[in-house]
């Protein structure tokens, strides 16, 4: 079985979909005896394999031109340009067009069907138009959650029976550490000092990070905490910026940027806790991060969000921002339900590997080649 593979999103700055190609193909190069792999990407960035032994073609070509080029003209076929492939899984919502190939296409989230605006027209032009067109051309679709499959059956009327669910999962480095030694790699590594509220995500609008900042602002005027947002600038981020600079608590929102993906456990478990007002998930990875690293997690009650923590969050309508700063106090003031969400939360996050992911992945493959 030899497997064609997009690896465009594995650059030196790993994000969601980074990490999910390559901890994916990790733990498939580690299980597929059977199997020989080869990547294919596009694109100026530099590809980091990051110690993955993996043969793969670069045409350092912008993505999007090839997407123009696939799109006009049904070239290049990607299983021809790998040299001949059983199946070609294309990782990241685009399904290259194939010669003989079984094909196998990754839907992460349909947020920009649920709500255009919370993503850039660039986005939603070719998102739109292309991702169930893709989805109803492959052979199978891979989703991270129930959620996603009841999306991509009701808004793109894709057979259920081709939506495969493998979730993902935290890396072997996330796992509870002292709260003492948390503190202080987080104060060498970031300055930070004193009780910290957390956010991990892109700064957009459907993280609803104007929403957290005003919950932060009710917090603040009881509490000495800070709040960490750790994560890039996104699509329309300049409003949550002015409201970053407009609160009268400025001082206490903390931007460290982009942390590299092994360096975050520290943060969760130095955090009192997690909030995550988020409007919509995919999959919501920081969700699953947080409960592994006994961080308290407190979050929108919407999409994937149930399933992600499995009862071990406090959970609200994300519009309801005195009920989200209820939980928060809750959470905050009642030592035995902090201790019940945190076993609660390592418990539940038992339940997700990479390992089955893989395997989950892999059986498709197979599946559809049988």
């Amino acid at each position: 079985m030899r497997i064609g593979i997009d690896i465009g999103p594995l650059t030196a700055r790993r994000t969601g979909v980074g990490n999910y190609c390559y901890y994916l193909l990790k733990h498939m190069l580690a299980q597929a005896r059977d199997a020989e792999f080869t990547g294919w990407a596009t694109g100026r960035a530099a590809i980091e394999l990051d110690g993955l032994n993996l043969d793969f073609r670069h045409i350092p070509v912008p993505t999007r031109a090839m997407y123009k080029s696939w799109e006009w003209f049904g070239w290049p076929k990607v299983d021809t340009a790998l040299g001949g492939v059983d199946v070609f899984h294309g990782t990241n919502y685009f399904l290259g067009p194939v010669s003989y190939a079984r094909t196998v296409v990754t839907v992460h989230d349909l947020a920009f069907l649920i709500d255009a605006s919370w993503c850039s027209p660039k986005i939603v032009g070719p998102f739109a138009d292309g991702v169930g067109k893709f989805c109803h051309r492959a052979d199978a679709v891979m989703a991270y959650s129930e959620s996603t499959k009841r999306d991509l059956v009701k808004l793109l009327d894709v057979d259920p029976a081709k939506i495969h669910i493998a979730p993902m999962a935290v890396d072997e480095a996330f796992k509870p550490m002292p709260r003492d030694e948390a503190k202080r790699v987080v104060k060498e590594r970031a300055g930070l000092d004193g009780p910290f509220f957390l956010y991990v995500s892109t700064l957009e609008p459907r993280k609803n990070v104007e929403g957290l900042i005003r919950i932060f602002e009710k917090l603040a005027k009881d509490r000495e905490h800070k709040l960490v947002l750790i994560g890039g600038v996104g699509w329309r981020a300049e409003p949550i910026l002015r409201a970053i600079e407009k609160s009268p608590y400025k001082d206490r929102i903390i931007r460290p940027g982009f942390i590299p993906h092994l360096e975050l456990p520290a943060f969760y478990c130095a955090a009192d806790a997690l909030l995550f007002p988020t409007h919509y998930e995919g999959f919501g990875l920081p969700l699953l991060e947080a409960l592994t690293c006994s961080c308290p997690v407190i979050a929108g009650d919407n999409s994937s969000v149930p399933e992600v923590t499995g009862g071990a969050a406090l959970t609200c309508d994300e519009h309801d921002e005195e009920a989200f700063v209820n939980l928060v106090n809750t959470m905050l003031d009642d030592d035995s339900k902090r201790e019940d969400c945190i076993a609660k939360g390592i418990e539940h996050a038992q339940h997700f590997s990479w390992q089955g992911c893989a395997e989950t992945t892999l059986g498709v493959y197979r599946d559809i080649l049988a």
